[in-house]
Formats: C-alpha cells, structure tokens, sequence
C-alpha cells in the first residue's frame, strides 16, 4: 500500500562513536565479542573459552570490573582493563511510586537521556525497556511521541538498561550459593520509547544477550517487543528473535487509526493483520497481545468491540485495553470505567482474554504513553507542553 498522506520518515539513525576511550565490550554478540579478543590477540584456540568466561562474569553474575574475573589469569585481566570497557547506562535519577513502580532516567553516550519503568506486581516483575531515544512514530495520544528522534540505542544500551534495574534490585546471584529460582525482574517488554522494529539488529542483540542461557537467562516467552506495526520486520522477529508480540492496534478503521497510529497510512489494517496471521507458527508463540487504548468517544464503542472481535478472527489473540494515561495538553481523555467494562465484555464473550490494565506509575509519569526524558520535560513549561500537544 503507498500513502498519499504525509507521515513520519522511516530514518535509521546512527549511535554516536564512543568519545575517544575504549570499546566497550557490553552489548557484543558472542561471536562478536569472541573476534573482538582474536583481533586484540588472543589465540584463536583459546578465544571462544575467554569469551565465555568474560560472558558469564558479565551478564550472570553482573560484575563489569575485569580484576574480578578470578579464572582469568592475572596478567590478561590487566590487559584487558587497559583496553576495553564494560560501561552501562548512567542513572541519573530514580524515582519510586507510592504504587512501587521504579522510574529510571538513565544517560547514555552523547549525553541523551531515556527512561527505564520497573514494575512490580504479585508473583512478576516486569522492566519496561526503551529502544530509541525519542520516537519516529508521533502517535497522538501518546507524551512519548511528543519528544523527536535522536538516535537509535545501541545493543548495549538497551541490554544496559536490564543491568541496572538488576543492580538496583540487588539480583544478581552471588557465586556458590544455592541458585533462587524466584525473579524480581522476571519478565520484560519493549514498550519504553521508540519503536523497536526500527532499530531491529540492536534489539534482536540485546534480546538473545537477555535470553543466553549462561546469562541473564530470561525465556523467550518472558520477552514482548511492542510495535505499532512494522509489516516487513514483523516476520525477521519471528525468525530471528522469537520472543511474544504485542501489536499498538487501538482503532478498528483505517481512519480513526490513521490519526491515532500514523504509520498505519503505511501499513494499513489488512496488510498488519495479514503478518501477524503468520506470527505464531514461525515463532511459536502462545498468541499476540493487541494493545488498544481507551479514549473516550473515539474507539470505545460497542461498535468498535464487535469490529475489534471480527477482525483478529483467527489469530490467537488476547486483548489488553488500556485506560488512557492523560498528561498536559493531551487531546483526549480517559473511558469511562462503565465503558471500558462494557467493551471488555463484548470480547470476553466472544472467548477472547480482555484484561483492563492498571495504570501504574502515574504519580511520576511512569505509565503507559508517558515516558518522556525529565530533562526535555524540565526546559519546558506546562504552557508549553500543551502548546504543542494541541499543534499535532
């Protein structure tokens, strides 16, 4: 499908070259990192056992100071302190909500800042990760989509942010003790800022670093990527990634998700729902979760549930309605609650699940739609925010 109507540039950004310094070793595949220590001299023969040492210490026990690496031997620890670095996201500042929701501001190269969301709820706890600094996407109900692109996080960066929501959480196991199966950081999901599937290879990175079993040692089945729709990358995160999708649907005509979901004048309705048909076989994954957004008098009718039902006929699907998070000069506002239940019901009925999220966080802009860097947010007014809210 080509669209006449103007909409966000596809553009893929470049990270900024480490200042000088030294590489840094975070963020490396494991072949990756394994060439990296063939090229600085290692032995070949050698090269793949020290990279699984230097992998192990790293993302399974969280040490990121080489003279720690005790099964390396003294003089290579040195050697290699002198030449690369294990550098993560710097957090700024920490902020917890009276519901326990963490918010992370988080500095990474160049000096750009993005947010990081822990939430804790009964028997999970769920990071909520970032992929971009800013958004391409400029969806309108969400604060996110205000803050323009800058550039696309590195492997490293976005592996860098479940490091140290780890440190913060004092989990990483300690050496020799009996291993605890019980995970405060148990599940993640790619739905901070930016689209993930327009900074594929930096994500599917990140992704098997969080899934290595000598590592973070997170399931497949505990990771979500987020999107609003990239048709052509949807069938790679089935093959390459493997993780659970969950799609930012929000409307059931093109021409209310055309102004809630811009990209969708690329990609329209029928051309999303005919990659995710696909989805599940290749991945083998359980279902895909649609994310929809409640707003008030724009997508929220008995008519728009019984359209939502017709449309995913087929998929295995579950649907997660969002009560919207409002925020200065936000053009919409919020279902009512006697809306939204009537809404699930429609689909509950129609045999699909039809969980209504809780917002969490909202007493520091940690919820779903807000994330925004404090910095951006800090140079502006609230007369200000709302100025360009009501620009579009």
């Amino acid at each position: 499908m080509t669209s006449t109507a103007p909409i966000t540039q596809d553009v893929m950004t470049f990270p900024r070259k480490a200042e000088g310094g030294k590489p840094n070793l975070i963020g490396l595949t494991r072949d990756a990192l394994r060439q990296v220590l063939i090229d600085h001299g290692t032995p070949e023969k050698q090269a793949r056992m020290r990279a699984g040492q230097i992998w192990q210490w790293v993302y399974q026990w969280g040490v990121r100071d080489f003279a720690q690496m005790t099964n390396l031997a003294k003089a290579y620890r040195l050697d290699l302190a002198e030449s690369f670095r294990l550098d993560t996201p710097e957090v700024v500042s920490r902020q917890v909500s009276s519901d326990g929701t963490r918010k992370y501001l988080v500095r990474i190269a160049g000096g750009h800042e993005v947010e990081v969301v822990y939430i804790p709820e009964e028997g999970r706890g769920t990071l909520c990760i970032s992929s971009q600094v800013g958004c391409t996407l400029t969806c309108s109900f969400c604060h996110t989509g205000t803050q323009k692109l800058v550039r696309n996080l590195t492997a490293g960066e976005i592996v860098g942010q479940i490091m140290v929501a780890r440190d913060d959480l004092g989990e990483w196991p300690t050496q020799g003790a009996p291993k605890d199966e019980t995970r405060l950081l148990s599940n993640i999901v790619l739905m901070g800022m930016g689209e993930p599937l327009y900074n594929f290879e930096n994500v599917r990175d990140a992704m098997k670093i969080a899934m290595d079993p000598e590592g973070i040692q997170l399931s497949r089945r505990r990771i979500t990527l987020s999107t609003s729709g990239i048709v052509p990358e949807i069938h790679r995160t089935a093959a390459e990634i493997g993780c659970q999708l969950a799609v930012s649907f929000h409307a059931t005509t093109d021409e209310v998700r055309d102004r809630l979901v811009p990209i969708n004048k690329k990609w329209n309705i029928e051309a999303l729902l005919e990659a995710l048909k696909a989805y599940p076989k290749v991945s083998n994954s359980e279902r895909i979760t649609f994310e929809y957004v409640m707003l008030d008098g724009i997508n929220d009718s008995d008519e728009d549930a019984r359209r939502l039902v017709k449309l995913i006929e087929g998929i295995p699907a579950k649907i997660n309605l969002i009560p919207f998070n409002e925020w200065p000069g936000a053009p919409y506002k919020r279902s009512s609650n006697n809306r939204i239940r009537a809404f699930a019901d429609i689909i509950y009925k129609a045999g699909y699940a039809s969980p209504i999220r809780t917002p969490r966080g909202e007493d520091i802009m940690a919820a779903c739609g807000q994330l925004k860097s404090a910095t951006e947010r800090a140079r502006k007014s609230r007369a200000q925010i709302e100025a360009e809210a009501q620009q579009g």
